[in-house]
């Protein structure tokens, strides 16, 4: 899982995501086929997925950073399962492997500077305590002196009858606007309208010059500043196109600042309308309307830029139907994790720092996820009756990045994109509990709400709403990707309904949460339950069965957001 951006990146997610847990299916030491399952169907196999995860979980992996050794290993792993369940390989030249190239931006230190220009004169922003900034995937020197335009949230969308810049001039401009987006937009819509990508875009088509987000009060209380701070020394990183060019990149932003509350108070001397009145708007969910400000703003910094490599992996099982064959679906999961990082301090009191863990093993993030893609792969490829579509397994680097590997098949697929019906994707399974129900993200935008529903259903599962749409998960995993390709997609987790009364999967998910979630004591040795793993790829593989065989693919509902936005 992506640290920042997605699921858990802030303690009210933590707090709510505590409701998500896990299931159990059959032991170990049986490998024979629930009862549940029908005897046509294939029987899923624990130790399989057992061994996946200790290998994909392994210290010599070194946390499967994207364009790491480690992760290669991995990806190699991975093909060599597919070829040995026959899988014919869907990458690039006849092979397994899509590569892609990234670009990775390193802020040079000590050269990022802000000063605002106000009335009352210049004041220095000081970086890391006040202000935050990004190496630059475009230009290694970059300064920019500019007016400033205040522009609400900057969000813009018709369907909403949103446009924070109307009747606003903000050409040649730096345009300031608050984090976040107005409450009263539904969840996942508004994190798509509200997303960063989308901002910049609607700035860059404008005219603007440069991007400053004020860090609100509301913010803070989600997310302290301190935090993100933290972080001010990540690099970033983006997928390069044909030309070379770093994709959703805007050459004509030529800065931007993530800048604190209380520093950002002289960008309004002289406003009509106060910082703290804004402020209080926000944060009572009022309007927040744009207008121009009396102050500039200079912003400087460097950046060191170099490519790195790293691959999907791509393969698929051809369907049985003559024609409905030439349609896929798809199952996605990220390979990558964090790599090898120092230790976040959970933990580690009392020990040297020579013994200190740095290896972030992500055996449930998501190792878990890619080994029950694999067995899903094994079973429905010893099916002797294939399902009618073609199923096409997609397994992704750079999720860490920011959904970057998948990102880059939706937008260079090695099948048409026409021919992919439906994505469901697996990220981070948390194996820890026996869940007896399933939440599919999304599935209330598509028909692939009943189609889950239904298959879940044949193995005695139940699916569950999203017990949280106000933190849009939808738009947080790989799926994702899919999604902004005009694919119906669902996100699969297992849900808070635990078949033993005397467990609170609630209470383990949340513990699991707070103490290894991007931390190093997330391996193999937390009491992973493989059975509840077994019965997860179970459920998975009933789901491709349904999507596969039914005679209609999958479709957006009448005026869904979604389906509007970027339906093929």
């Amino acid at each position: 899982m992506k640290l920042f951006s997605k699921k858990f990146a802030a303690p009210i997610i933590v707090a709510g995501l505590a409701t998500i847990g896990l299931s159990a299916c059959n032991q170990a030491t049986d490998n024979s086929a629930p009862e549940t399952v029908q005897a046509s169907y294939p029987q899923v196999n624990e130790n399989n997925i057992k061994a996946h995860i200790a290998f994909l979980a392994d210290d010599t992996l070194e946390g499967r950073d994207t364009g790491s050794n480690g992760y290669q290993i991995a990806a190699n792993y991975v093909t060599s399962y597919f070829k040995q369940y026959g899988l014919t390989p869907m990458g690039e030249h006849g092979g397994f492997e899509q590569q892609v190239t990234f670009r990775k931006a390193q802020l040079v230190d000590n050269s990022a500077t802000m000063t605002i220009n106000s009335p009352s004169g210049d004041h220095v922003v000081a970086f890391k305590e006040q202000f935050l900034t990004s190496g630059s995937a475009l230009t290694t020197d970059s300064a920019i002196t500019a007016d400033t335009v205040f522009v609400g949230y900057g969000v813009v969308d018709k369907a909403f009858g949103l446009d924070d810049y109307a009747g606003l001039d903000v050409k040649g401009k730096v345009v300031v606007m608050l984090t976040g987006r107005p409450e009263s937009l539904p969840s996942e819509e508004g994190a798509h309208i509200g997303s960063s990508r989308e901002k910049a875009r609607h700035a860059a088509e404008r005219g603007a010059v440069g991007i400053v987000t004020i860090h609100t009060p509301k913010r803070e209380k989600v997310r302290k500043f301190s935090v993100s701070a933290k972080y001010a020394a990540t690099p970033s990183y983006s997928w390069l196109d044909k030309n070379s060019q770093p994709f959703g990149k805007y050459p004509e932003l030529k800065g931007s600042a993530y800048i604190d509350r209380d520093a950002a108070a002289p960008l309004f001397e002289g406003a009509q309308i106060s910082l703290e009145q804004i402020f209080a708007a926000d944060s009572e969910n009022q309007p927040v309307k744009g207008f121009a400000l009396n102050a500039g703003v200079t912003l400087t910094k460097q950046s060191t830029q170099s490519e790195i490599t790293s691959p999907n992996v791509v393969a698929a099982i051809e369907g049985s139907d003559p024609a409905l064959k030439n349609e896929y679906v798809v199952f996605s999961a990220h390979l990558d994790h964090i790599g090898v990082r120092a230790h976040s301090g959970h933990g580690d009191e009392g020990q040297d720092s020579e013994e200190q863990d740095t290896i972030n093993n992500g055996a449930l993030d998501n190792a878990s996820g890619v080994s029950i893609l694999l067995e899903t792969a094994r079973m429905i490829a010893s099916m002797e009756t294939k399902p009618q579509r073609s199923i096409l397994f997609v397994v992704v680097t750079g999720e860490e990045k920011g959904l970057l590997g998948s990102s880059y098949f939706a937008n260079n697929p090695t099948v048409p994109a026409m021919q992919m019906v439906a994505n469901v994707n697996l990220d981070m399974p948390l194996i820890l509990y026996p869940f007896a129900d399933v939440i599919a993200f999304g599935s209330t935008h598509s028909t692939l709400g009943g189609i889950v529903e239904s298959a879940a259903g044949k193995v005695n599962v139940s699916l569950s709403p999203d017990p949280l749409p106000e933190q849009a998960l939808f738009t947080r995993s790989d799926h994702y990707s899919f999604v902004k390709a005009g694919i119906p997609s669902v996100f699969l987790m297992t849900g808070f309904k635990s078949k033993d009364p005397e467990i609170d999967g609630g209470k383990m998910f949340m513990e699991f949460l707070s103490t290894h979630y991007h931390n190093h004591s997330d391996e193999i040795e937390l009491p992973i339950r493989y059975d509840a793993a077994a019965s997860f790829a179970e459920v998975n593989m009933m789901i491709g069965l349904e999507i596969a065989n039914q005679a209609e693919r999958p479709k957006w509902h009448d005026g869904d957001f979604f389906g509007n936005t970027f339906a093929q």
